[in-house]
């Protein structure tokens, strides 16, 4: 059975598919959407993404995209392991500025779904590191936006202590305080 667990912010999910493992290997459904949407991973996604990230402690994040090219994201290792971070950047949110992460890896399956209206990003924590996700809104350059990945306000803990490496443009994003954010919190 494929298990469901709310984490720190209840919106962003945990998922950890079963595996049916023999001699060959194992067989697992990674994704099955009545099963999801019955357990709060409510989305209709249209596109798979891939990353490779060749060394530890790549930082990748943390992104979104405004609306109406919002995106819902369901996130999960292909190889290696990363520690997955979703924050609420809902105004009016009772979480604004909290986060809720995970270390996924492609040993244990596990998937993280991050909703709209909270930004994304994870620290890759072994080298060759291959990540999958899915998205509900195609990638849209003009609406893409974040916050900087070290926020001493939002104080991630990515579990990684060595050199980060980064893009250019992720060098430059905002700190939360400085972000003009485009989501609202629609109450529930």
């Amino acid at each position: 059975m494929t298990a469901f667990q709310a984490l720190d912010l209840p919106e962003v999910i945990l998922v950890t598919p079963r595996r049916f493992g023999d001699a060959r290997g194992y067989f697992c459904e990674t994704y099955v959407q009545p099963l999801y949407a019955a357990n709060g991973v409510c989305a209709v996604f249209v596109q798979d993404n891939e990353s490779l990230s060749a060394l530890p402690g790549t930082v990748r994040g943390l992104h979104m995209q405004a609306p109406p090219f919002a995106q819902a994201k369901l996130v999960r290792v292909l190889s290696g392991a990363v520690f997955d971070v979703a924050v609420d950047v809902r105004k009016g949110s009772p979480t604004y500025g909290r986060w809720a992460g995970a270390r996924l890896t492609a040993e244990g399956g596990e998937q993280l779904f991050v909703p709209q209206g909270f930004a994304h990003g994870f620290c890759t924590l072994v080298p060759d590191t291959r990540v999958a996700y899915k998205v509900d809104a195609l990638y849209d350059r003009a609406s893409e936006c974040g916050i900087i990945w070290n926020d001493p306000d939002l104080a991630i803990q990515w579990g990684f202590d060595g050199e980060t490496i980064l893009s250019d443009k992720d060098r430059i994003l905002p700190r939360l305080k400085d972000f003009q954010s485009p989501f609202s919190y629609a109450g529930g």
